[in-house]
């Protein structure tokens, strides 16, 4: 079990010493569980009485809260009622009942820990810095194009405000790549009126959750487990709202549904209703996320199942489960095809998707963009690309260090002396004729593994 301990972070600090006073009273009491969760002997009655006064400092805190910010004139009073409210009335009653289902069991407390623990990074670093006046501003009036740059700008001062991280953008046409190891979120927010619907789909690379969340939470470990998840779920979720209660379009919708999502469905999602917004940011060494929002949103089915108060700690446990298992049956050598064809791209996949995990990328700037998120084992490259040609593509992946050393087999519909001569210098590992019999050329690349291998 992770020794765990919630580090108190000066960005906790709002300036008002009564809401401060019981951020800190929160705190104490989480690390407290922490604490007995660790213990062998039965402490049943101890975490009872711990998830108790939790509960009642959380509840005064919220009315302690309301009370300032009506005393100040916070425009955003109602919206912080709302939030409180979901949480007193749904989520906080959900885990007792399943706590006492449970006889406290060692999951289903770190199923209360890890929702109340990223509850209150979330809504102090989001919600809570608000009222004090400070984080992110309120966007007015403005034309589609102006609230995508809008979005931008406030996702990177949102992550430097909670984490103090600085994000760069690297694309705005993220095209639903593979992360390495990434957890896929989908938040579904709507109206209640006319059934107005926007969609936000979260991908973050593992070890992100783990530099961020679980660094808060004094987490020493490098794997996701039930708490990290958790406490990522409802820290995510604040972070979505924050930036939608900052825009016009979708000041007043409220969430409805959540999902954690495999690769294979998120991209089911995602090819089939086209991302509006796209963003892929990076944040140096902390990690990669992505931004996705689709409206107006179509629902779809066979996506997985809801997260609800009273499902969450078996969903998440099943979605780790399956992840693991997944992982461990896909250890396939990576292969990732660049060819601006479509017809070659989706013929090599279907050729080798029995034996190797197959990505596809339809240009160099976007095999470079998956190579960075998900590295592969061999890369398949046209040698003939508009644009930028697969030696050009060859040369930048030389160039860096991190890539360098990646092999690559060019996909080629003539084999020239002079091209040939032309890429030796890059160190290119073979040349593949487009024309060849499918099996040959499957023959080719399993015999290049078994060499390896050997």
């Amino acid at each position: 079990m992770n020794d765990v301990q919630f580090a108190w972070q000066e960005e906790f600090n709002i300036g008002v010493s009564s809401i401060d006073r019981e951020h800190r009273q929160l705190l104490r009491i989480i690390n407290k569980l922490f604490a007995l969760r660790k213990e062998e002997k039965d402490n049943q009655w101890a975490c009872q009485e711990a998830i108790k006064f939790f509960k009642t400092h959380a509840i005064r805190h919220f009315a302690d809260e309301e009370e300032y910010m009506e005393s100040i004139g916070y425009e955003g009073l109602e919206q912080h009622k709302r939030v409180h409210k979901g949480f007193r009335e749904n989520t906080l009653p959900a885990l007792e009942q399943e706590l006492k289902r449970t006889e406290y069991s060692p999951d289903a407390v770190d199923h209360f820990l890890g929702v109340c623990a990223g509850w209150l990074i979330g809504h102090t670093l989001t919600e809570d810095v608000a009222i004090a006046g400070e984080g992110i501003s309120k966007w007015k009036n403005l034309l589609p194009e102006e609230e995508v740059a809008a979005i931008k700008k406030l996702i990177i001062q949102l992550v430097f405000d909670m984490f103090r991280l600085e994000s760069q953008l690297v694309s705005d046409v993220y095209s639903g790549e593979k992360f390495g190891r990434g957890i896929y979120y989908r938040l579904v927010y709507g109206t209640g009126q006319h059934e107005k619907t926007q969609e936000i789909l979260l991908v973050f690379e593992e070890k992100l959750l783990i530099n961020t969340v679980g660094k808060i939470m004094g987490i020493k470990t490098n794997k996701l487990d039930s708490m990290l998840v958790n406490a990522s779920r409802y820290t995510a979720k604040q972070f979505a709202g924050r930036i939608m209660e900052s825009l016009p379009s979708t000041k007043s919708y409220e969430l409805k549904k959540e999902h954690l999502l495999s690769y294979e469905q998120f991209r089911k999602v995602f090819e089939t209703e086209k991302p509006h917004i796209s963003l892929l940011f990076n944040t140096g060494g902390a990690g990669y996320f992505s931004y996705c929002v689709i409206a107006p949103h179509l629902l779809q089915d066979g996506i997985g199942t809801p997260l609800e108060n009273e499902n969450a700690l078996d969903e998440v446990k099943k979605y780790l489960e399956k992840r693991e298992e997944q992982e461990i049956q896909n250890q396939k050598p990576k292969i990732l095809v660049v060819d601006d064809s479509i017809t070659v791209r989706h013929g090599m996949k279907q050729l080798l998707d029995a034996d190797y995990e197959v990505a596809l990328a339809e240009s160099g700037v976007a095999a470079i963009r998956t190579i960075t998120l998900n590295r592969p084992d061999l890369i398949l490259l046209d040698y003939e690309m508009p644009i930028c040609d697969g030696s050009q593509v060859l040369e930048m992946l030389r160039a860096e260090k991190e890539f360098a050393d990646i092999p690559v087999i060019f996909l080629t519909g003539r084999r020239d002396r002079e091209s040939m001569i032309k890429v030796m210098p890059l160190k290119p590992s073979g040349y593949l004729l487009k024309h060849s019999k499918p099996a040959d050329i499957k023959k080719s690349i399993d015999a290049f593994f078994e060499k390896k291998k050997a």
